[in-house]
């Protein structure tokens, strides 16, 4: 039994020096110290030992047990040393390489004109409001004097969620919340998302965005809008940009007008971008109405204001000469990185 302790640690520390990774000195222990090993093996049968052979054969297998342990301890801290020398020689990082190129973002279209539309008013002195895009009927309709037989209610341009929630055609809920909230003076612009029930195409979404503006104090004039709106229009094409005001009616201002640029592709005298008129439509607006200014506890005898509403699509398309609004909202980058 002697001879068979010596083979064991001979065979066991040659096996346990030739490991090169964790599984092979695993499976060296396993075959000398598992509970099936040899060294295991030769322990059970001590039993039929003598007296006299047990303690000495004993003290051999344990110092033959202690010598692989130790020997597999060894090799497992020399096997976890070189991977760890590996792994960080694969990492070295060569710092004279050139760096990678990191792809940037840009800003999209609409908020590059946004910006530029919140840097034209914000030196005007206007503040920017935001509010629910879920909206309430009467803050979308009865407060901006729309009643319930007017033909904005049809179900084929609003969307409804129940008789008294809508999505918001128009951002002019937030006016009549901060007419509500906030007494005269006011001058604010509210942007933002607004929902219709529209056919997707080349110039229709059911998902577009809107920014109208709110003046109130007292001694407001239409001639206040007019010079608000051509220095909004100067700042934003350019101070060669001609404006017209056409008579038109909305229900929640009166005397109510649309604003027009002239063409900047023409010149006013045609051409298939204006559709040969000359003129682009770009806003409408007017003075608003006394019933509004009633509704939000204003008293119109007192005071007066003006208010407007443009899309920012259409700014968009018209500033880049872009002729489908879907490609605004795809996503497809050949088109976004042009800007």
């Amino acid at each position: 039994m002697k001879e068979q302790l010596e083979l064991i640690l001979k065979q066991g520390l040659e096996e346990i020096s030739s490991a090169t990774v964790k599984d092979e000195l695993e499976n060296a222990r396993i075959k000398f110290l598992g509970k099936k090993g040899a060294l295991t093996q030769i322990l059970r049968s001590m039993g039929s030992l003598s007296a006299e052979e047990r303690p000495v054969l004993g003290q051999l297998a344990n110092e033959v047990r202690e010598k692989l342990t130790s020997s597999i301890d060894e090799a497992a801290a020399h096997i976890e040393a070189k991977a760890a020398e590996l792994k960080m020689a694969s990492e070295t990082i060569d710092v004279t390489l050139p760096g990678e190129k990191m792809e940037l973002g840009k800003k999209h279209p609409l908020t590059i004109v946004l910006d530029e539309i919140y840097d034209i008013f914000s030196s005007m002195g206007f503040s920017i409001v935001n509010g629910p895009e879920v909206e309430l009927d009467y803050y979308n309709f009865e407060a901006l004097n729309i009643p319930k037989n007017h033909p904005a209610r049809d179900t084929q341009d609003t969307f409804y969620i129940n008789d008294n929630i809508v999505l918001r055609t128009q951002t002019s809920p937030v006016q009549v919340r901060t007419m509500e909230q906030q007494k005269p003076p006011i001058r604010i612009i509210a942007p933002g998302r607004v929902y219709r029930s529209d056919a997707v195409d080349a110039t229709h979404s059911p998902v577009f965005h809107q920014i109208e503006g709110l003046v109130v104090d007292k001694g407001i004039t239409m001639g206040d809008l007019k010079g608000t709106l051509e220095v909004f229009a100067k700042q934003l094409y350019g101070n060669d940009t001609v404006v017209r005001f056409r008579p038109h009616h909305f229900p929640f201002t009166e005397p109510s007008a649309e604003m027009d640029v002239m063409c900047f592709k023409c010149g006013g005298k045609g051409c298939r971008l204006c559709k040969g008129e000359g003129w682009i439509e770009i806003l409408g607006c007017g003075m608003v109405h006394p019933g509004v200014l009633r509704n939000c506890g204003i008293d119109p005898e007192v005071y007066s204001g003006f208010a407007f509403g443009v899309g920012l699509e259409r700014i968009v398309m018209r500033r880049f000469n872009i002729d489908d609004m879907r490609q605004l909202f795809e996503n497809d980058l050949r088109f976004l990185k042009q800007f």
